[in-house]
């Protein structure tokens, strides 16, 4: 039962937003009822902390497994981070970053999903400094955080354009432009 309220939720969530769904829409969408939700989970909160973990998790073995093609090239890896990432961000049922997506939606210090947010997003700028800096080029640090941005932006533009023809589909050139600016 608490995998399958998990599924629904994690769904519900990404789809319809975490301030758009309530307990009473997880558990009849699930099947079940709020007394099984409760046994499950604490809190409609931590839930939602569980669920970004989780997109937090495979956020980074996505990662991870792209960069892994191309050790010891951060150059090459960052370029392929980008291109995995517009092909993945523009596909048609795309919403863009859960976690990005919660930040908006879950402003309040202190509960327990921001922090899940805050962490993920300062371990994606040290990830991307840290490539940066790899590559040996001028001011590393403002080069990861000009990819940070327009790795962010392209999912908001995502949400706002279509799949095909909005500014997402030139990230990776993007990228590249900022790279080959910071290299010289």
């Amino acid at each position: 039962m608490r995998d399958r309220i998990f599924q629904t939720a994690r769904e519900l969530f990404y789809r319809q937003g975490i301030r758009a769904v309530g307990v009473d829409t997880i558990a009849n969408e699930a099947g079940t009822n709020k007394m099984s939700f409760y046994r499950s989970f604490t809190s409609k909160d931590e839930l939602v902390a569980e669920y970004l973990r989780d997109q937090e998790k495979q956020g980074w073995e996505w990662w991870d497994e792209v960069i892994a093609v191309h050790a010891g090239n951060p150059r090459a890896q960052v370029e392929a981070l980008f291109d995995a990432h517009v092909s993945r961000t523009c596909e048609c049922d795309s919403r863009g970053c859960a976690l990005a997506n919660a930040a908006v939606e879950i402003p309040e210090e202190g509960h327990p999903a921001r922090e899940v947010v805050e962490q993920y997003k300062a371990e994606m700028r040290r990830r991307f400094r840290s490539l940066a800096h790899q590559m040996g080029v001028r001011e590393p640090d403002e080069l990861g955080d000009s990819l940070m941005l327009l790795w962010e932006g392209s999912y908001l533009t995502r949400l706002t354009f279509s799949a095909t023809n909005g500014p997402a589909q030139g990230a990776a050139n993007a990228a590249r432009m900022l790279i080959r600016a910071h290299s010289a």
